[in-house]
């Protein structure tokens, strides 16, 4: 048995003794592995070359190295005549008040539900995860009346970053997350700490919370991510050019702005999300892991 579980795979011991298999394998191995890297590097290094050719030769010979020269003033004239620093300092806001106000939702969501465990609680966690099932568009039309005029205050968001902070903030998938990494804590910790005369603020900020930084890492990097590629609510809500972020403002200059420049502003807004990744990419496969999980 043991033998048979050490064979099992696509090809067993007895066939890597075959001399076919032998050879033809890391050929294999090999091919695999450049088709992979040309699919998943190949585009960036195609607009880090574009966005730093001229017009004429991405059109000409889009895939020719630089007939013309390397252009390298076209990174700085991106940065200042499409206005890019503007649009990632707006980009940035929105990430990072979409970070704030979603890890203060889910931790104190959370931990209501998962630790202080009121008789409603089974009633709103049910509620939460049936959220989940419901497309987003559905939700959308309500969503941006409610932005237009909300309710009992009668304010007006849009145009403001609150339009894009707070339906961020209310997010089922990071609260049902969170109410998971919560439970697996052992209770005898949590009563320990309430015999010791801990309040639940006590609790909150001196257990949860130290103890659960893996997995507000997780959800932080998956929101920031989220926020920074945004399209379509951005473009409903924040129709001012000024607030706009980068994910909306790059196709609406794209018909007034010059094909190189254009690539060079493309390249600026993938870089900071492709270092992010490298970063931190042990996070983010977690949490597409634990994404997976949950909706399995």
């Amino acid at each position: 048995m043991t033998a048979e579980a050490q064979e099992r795979g696509i090809i067993s011991a007895m066939d890597r003794r075959r001399p076919l298999v032998q050879y033809a394998l890391p050929v294999i191995q090999v091919l695999l592995f450049i088709g992979v890297v040309i699919a998943g590097v190949g585009p960036l290094l195609w607009l880090v070359k574009s966005g730093l050719s001229t017009s004429q030769d991405i059109i000409r010979g889009p895939m020719e190295l630089w007939p013309s020269g390397i252009q390298w003033h076209n990174v700085p004239d991106a940065w200042t005549q499409v206005q890019i620093g503007s649009y990632l300092g707006n980009t940035a806001i929105i990430a990072i008040g979409s970070l704030l106000s979603t890890l203060f939702v889910c931790t104190t969501g959370a931990f209501v539900l998962s630790v202080l465990r009121p008789k409603w609680g089974p009633l709103i966690t049910g509620a939460v995860l049936a959220t989940l099932f419901l497309p987003g568009v559905i939700s959308l039309v309500p969503l941006y009346l409610t932005i237009l005029k909300m309710p009992v205050f009668g304010w007006n968001l849009q145009n403001t970053f609150w339009a894009v902070w707070l339906p961020q903030a209310a997010g089922a998938f990071n609260i049902l997350v969170m109410k998971r990494y919560f439970d697996a804590i052992p209770r005898e910790l949590i009563e320990a700490a309430r015999i010791d005369g801990a309040s639940n603020l006590r609790l909150f900020t001196a257990l949860i919370v130290p103890m659960s930084k893996p997995i507000i890492g997780v959800v932080a990097l998956l929101t920031v991510i989220g926020s920074w590629k945004d399209y379509l609510w951005p473009l409903l809500v924040l129709p001012d050019p000024k607030l706009q972020p980068i994910s909306v403002a790059l196709p609406r200059v794209a018909k007034t702005t010059d094909l190189s420049l254009q690539m060079s502003a493309l390249f600026l807004a993938v870089l900071i999300p492709v270092v992010l990744f490298l970063i931190f990419q042990k996070q983010f496969l977690r949490g597409v892991g634990m994404s997976g999980g949950i909706k399995d």
